[in-house]
């Protein structure tokens, strides 16, 4: 989709700050808050603006240990993927998964209170899915950058 530099600077803003109103807005884009709202409504049926959230501070949720699983299944047919798949939306300590190419099947990202409920959620949860060969997990250390605005150019 091709976006003209108002539509840019305006996802840009709903992208850092979701709550500004259209008065706040327009007054930021030099434009009308109808001009403002039709933008949005439009970037909105178009799908472009999927939906508005509150973003967390995981450590103040108790979500701070923060894993990357690597899943690799027992085999790639079509029944046994759409099986994972299935099953692991389903688990809430899992925030992202991603299907991908090279030596692993997924990557999981999840977040939980510590080790030892990562152990549990291991034990209790992960390991109870049909089809899965092997896990390998990485523990967070530090976050460098972590962001949800994508720049458009």
């Amino acid at each position: 989709m091709n976006f003209d530099e108002l539509d840019k600077k305006l996802l840009l803003l709903l992208q850092t700050d979701s709550k500004m109103t259209t008065k706040e807005l327009s007054l930021k884009l030099h434009l009308s808050v109808t001009a403002v709202y039709e933008r949005i409504k439009k970037l909105e049926r178009e799908k472009v603006v999927k939906k508005y959230v509150a973003l967390l501070d995981r450590n103040k949720v108790n979500k701070g240990f923060v894993v990357f699983c690597h899943i690799k299944l027992i085999q790639h047919t079509k029944e046994y993927l759409t099986t994972f798949e299935n099953e692991v939306v389903q688990l809430s300590e899992v925030l992202e998964c991603f299907h991908v190419s090279g030596d692993y099947d997924y990557i999981l990202k999840i977040c939980v209170g510590s080790m030892e409920e990562y152990r549990e959620f291991m034990v209790t949860k992960l390991t109870t899915l049909q089809h899965i060969g092997s896990t390998h997990s990485s523990f967070m250390i530090g976050e460098v950058k972590n962001t949800t605005v994508f720049e458009l150019n």
